[in-house]
């Protein structure tokens, strides 16, 4: 039976790279693969484009009120091999919840790959319920400037200085705001201007 895998990390981590070598691994093998990306994905606008310059068009641009499985009705004359969803965390809970039923009872693998967390560190719609019914969880690894495993996003804007939005608000990376990524010490120490002195002198405060 095919499962619904959620394969997350932070910025740069290579989702899109990642995502666009399955999709050839596939077709390389004669099979048949359906490309999804989130409409509200302004970048590349009905291209998925990965960091190293390579693109791929997509087969379904999803709208936020769209059914995966209205779309994918008219692919399934072909047999589908394979359903690859980049920029996952932007699919609203009920597209997640029929990406999962496409997989179970189509018995369609389908995975999907975007971030865990947005730059105010809370969860993304898709993101969080991905992380509940995804059958198969896979973190991508990539590292923090200081070498460490990178987890959180970090958004500038376009005079280079850090911002924080607001939650609903969607700033796509290359078109409204750049994005780096950070590991928990030096997001605590560069970003939130936390040190482990003052702290401590926090912690002495409150004894008196």
């Amino acid at each position: 039976m095919s499962k619904l895998y959620f394969r997350y990390g932070a910025m740069n981590c290579g989702k899109t790279t990642a995502l666009l070598q399955v999709a050839h691994n596939y077709e390389e093998r004669g099979q048949h693969v359906i490309v999804i990306k989130p409409k509200v994905d302004k970048k590349g606008k009905n291209y998925i484009v990965s960091r190293l310059g390579a693109k791929r068009k997509v087969d379904i641009l999803l709208d936020v009120v769209d059914h995966p499985i209205t779309h994918i009705k008219e692919f399934l004359t072909n047999h589908i091999n394979c359903i690859l969803v980049d920029e996952a965390q932007f699919l609203k809970k009920f597209q997640v919840d029929e990406l999962y039923m496409i997989a179970r009872l189509f018995d369609i693998p389908v995975i999907c790959y975007g971030l865990r967390t947005s730059s105010e560190v809370e969860l993304f719609e898709g993101s969080e319920r991905l992380l509940a019914i995804a059958d198969k969880l896979e973190e991508l690894i990539t590292i923090c400037r200081c070498g460490r495993r990178a987890t959180f996003n970090v958004r500038f804007n376009k005079q280079g200085k850090i911002v924080f939005g607001n939650q609903n608000e969607i700033a796509i990376d290359g078109i409204d705001a750049s994005y780096e990524s950070y590991c928990g010490t030096c997001y605590l120490e560069k970003v939130r201007g936390y040190s482990k002195e003052d702290i401590l002198k926090q912690i002495e405060q409150e004894k008196k």
